[in-house]
């Protein structure tokens, strides 16, 4: 595949953040604690839902998906990851399965699922919905939600959902947690969005509640390691088997301009497919079921024998960081601009990670979480390096501009603990 194509995603002007409201509310800082003391309410009702039902529709998911299905009820989600044959990852996201043959997924898998459903050969069909998704996370979100819904909910299992009335609107309530606390996310008809979304806030003022802007959403994926597609890493738009997806995806769905693939860092790839990766890789390796056959079987079973890289959390030097920021008040060309909490423009970043004068994988979009003082990176090291405390340089700059060899550490990935599951009902210790 011709380096063509990195070049042309290098060019592409990145797109604003679309979605999570306004930029900031609270301040960015005080909205990045919300879900270390308090809890948020975010609005993630930009992510395009569908619903796909019909006989075929749960083997349309076993076919093109690693996870197993063995046990899958109805009320129950699942992160679904689409690999193509090469066992690189095209799309991911969350699946309910709200009846028998009828199932709702956001996000990449919506186009995937959709292109698949295009070329025939199932026996379902597809529709697009206008709903609501709101995420409510932190350590008060429980008490938030179970007000909201007039009921108690701590015995909603990890991943389940629940249909309840909030404003007198019909609203399915799925427990997960994207910040890696305690967290509903809150799906219902967009026609019911305002008063659902009134009665969040009027019911979270006592218990703290902040409204999350796009200035900081992403540092919760960040601290909690939740890879995103084209923000931290590139899905496969690109390879043969994906020929027509991009038509498809334009002529069936209205994405608002802010989603334009585009890319950035100091990683030079020869080809595209340097800038894919695979689950193993993607820190997903639990989700990998060989019960069933799948798109990728054949290659990820050949990786999950011999793993080339995994995800890890790379912790940048401070002292490097004020040098590249003093370089703006220097003579001469100054250091690409490094911005906090986060970039604001959705592009996916790779920059090179080296050790010993050998690059050994890709640092995604760099942040800076105030709860920690840190900036932080999700990255894709080769395995013999990801052990924690591990010493690592991160070239920092794109190619043709002054770049600086920033000091880094290897981290755990979560950075922070997660909390997602904790049994509800329960204290839970104090954020560490």
């Amino acid at each position: 595949m011709s380096k063509e194509i990195i070049d042309f995603l290098r060019q592409v002007t990145p797109g604003y953040n679309i979605g999570w409201g306004g930029p900031e509310y609270s301040g960015w800082q005080d909205e990045q604690m919300s879900w270390k003391t308090t809890c948020y309410v975010g609005d993630w009702s930009f992510l395009v839902d569908v619903q796909i039902e019909g006989p075929d529709a749960l083997k349309l998911f076993e076919d093109s998906c690693v996870n197993s299905f063995a046990k899958f009820d109805i009320g129950q989600a699942k992160h679904i990851i689409q690999c193509n044959s090469a066992g690189k990852v095209i799309a991911e996201g969350v699946l309910m399965r709200m009846s028998q043959n009828t199932f709702r997924t956001q996000s990449s898998p919506v186009f995937w699922s959709t292109f698949l459903l295009s070329k025939g050969g199932y026996d379902a069909r597809w529709k697009s919905l206008s709903t609501f998704q709101f995420q409510v996370s932190g350590p008060n979100a429980l008490a938030v939600c179970e007000e909201l819904a007039g009921e108690a909910l701590a015995d909603v299992r990890f991943m389940h959902f629940r249909e309840l009335k909030i404003a007198g609107e019909r609203v399915y309530a799925l427990r997960q947690g994207m910040a890696g606390e305690i967290g509903f996310e809150l799906h219902g008809d967009s026609t019911a969005a305002p008063a659902v979304y009134a009665e969040i806030l009027r019911v979270g003022e006592k218990h703290g509640i902040r409204r999350l802007g796009r200035r900081t959403a992403m540092i919760n994926h960040l601290e909690a390691a939740f890879p995103t597609g084209f923000w931290h890493y590139i899905k496969d738009l690109f390879t043969a088997e994906a020929a027509g997806y991009g038509e498809h995806i334009q002529r069936n769905f209205d994405l608002g301009g802010g989603l334009v693939p585009a890319l950035t860092g100091s990683f030079e790839g020869k080809d595209i497919r340097d800038y894919l990766f695979s689950p193993y890789e993607l820190g997903w390796g639990k989700s990998v079921k060989f019960d069933h056959e799948f798109t990728g079987r054949k290659a990820l079973e050949q990786e999950a024998a011999h793993p080339r890289r995994n995800r890890v959390t790379l912790e940048f030097n401070s002292d490097d960081m004020v040098a590249i920021y003093a370089s703006l008040f220097q003579e001469g060309e100054p250091y690409d601009f490094m911005d906090i909490p986060h970039q604001q423009r959705w592009v996916a970043w790779a920059d090179a990670v080296v050790k010993d004068g050998r690059v050994i994988g890709i640092s995604s979009v760099p942040g800076y979480s105030y709860f920690f003082r840190k900036i932080l990176a999700l990255a894709f090291i080769d395995v013999a390096f990801v052990t924690p405390g591990t010493e690592v340089t991160i070239v920092w700059g794109r190619p043709g501009t002054p770049q600086k060899n920033v000091r880094a550490t290897v981290c755990p990935a979560p950075y922070k603990a997660d909390k997602r599951r904790t049994e509800l009902g329960k204290p839970t210790p104090a954020s560490a």
